[in-house]
């Protein structure tokens, strides 16, 4: 094999290897982001495309959403309750030029502000509205990361607190206020409907004075319920103006004043 033949093979393979680095295929979920011999120019695909082998160099970006997990962290809430918070977010580059140049690993960067943010949020809130408010403190936290996050190319679609661990003490302290809660609900529904009961009966005893026919009418009744019961039972209904009448021809005791007529 002479000289020429091998200067020939040699030159193909150098050539293909160029070929091979100057070709770049990126998939429909990245970009390539070329820069020039430093200088950045900006990001092409998706599909194939071709760069300057060894002036160029490309830096994949992907702009896929991220789902990431918010390490827990240890908070204490404005009513100084010490809880333990798991929260996840959702992020996405929307810019890969940024996402390369501002900012040296910008999935890094996100976890650690959403770290420091959903401390600083969760610090500012008492238990309850943590507990209750949920949709609120999450859009709070989601638009305070993303206003960081948008100088990097990065935007956050979505925070999410997950969980929220209480202390023993503390969950033994709510389930005796949420007993205690119950417990005066009960006596206020109890209490509604001894006065409605008692409302009730003070106007039918308003309405049966106005007419005795009733009242003679409604104790009949009650001898009738009596007497199906088929027990030795004997009703005898005297009015209370008998009782009184009776009451007031009763003679006196002698050194004691008359007994007063109870109605």
């Amino acid at each position: 094999m002479n000289s020429g033949l091998i200067g020939i093979i040699l030159g193909a393979a150098v050539l293909l290897l160029l070929l091979m680095a100057a070709v770049k295929v990126v998939p429909e979920y990245e970009r390539g982001v070329i820069f020039r011999l430093g200088r950045i120019i900006g990001a092409k695909g998706p599909g194939l495309f071709v760069i300057i082998p060894v002036v160029d160099r490309m830096v994949r970006v992907s702009l896929r959403t991220v789902t990431m997990d918010i390490p827990p962290q240890d908070v204490i809430t404005k009513d100084n309750v010490t809880v333990r918070v798991n929260a996840v977010t959702y992020f996405n580059v929307v810019d890969p030029n940024r996402s390369v140049v501002s900012i040296e690993d910008h999935i890094k960067g996100t976890s650690q502000i959403a770290q420091t943010t959903l401390r600083s949020i969760l610090g500012q809130v008492d238990l309850d509205e943590l507990l209750v408010n949920r949709d609120e403190i999450n859009q709070r936290l989601q638009q305070i990361i993303d206003d960081v996050t948008n100088p990097w190319g990065v935007k956050v679609t979505l925070v999410e607190v997950k969980d929220v661990e209480l202390p023993e003490a503390m969950r033994r302290a709510m389930a005796r206020q949420a007993e205690a809660e119950r417990d005066r609900r009960a006596k206020v529904i109890h209490a509604k409907g001894e006065f409605e009961a008692a409302q009730t009966l003070a106007d039918a005893a308003e309405r049966l004075e106005g007419h005795p026919a009733a009242m003679h009418l409604r104790i009949l009744s009650t001898m009738a319920e009596v007497s199906s019961e088929r027990n030795s039972t004997l009703i005898f209904p005297l009015p209370m103006e008998v009782l009184r009448l009776v009451d007031m021809l009763r003679p006196p005791d002698a050194g004691s004043a008359p007994h007063p007529v109870h109605t």
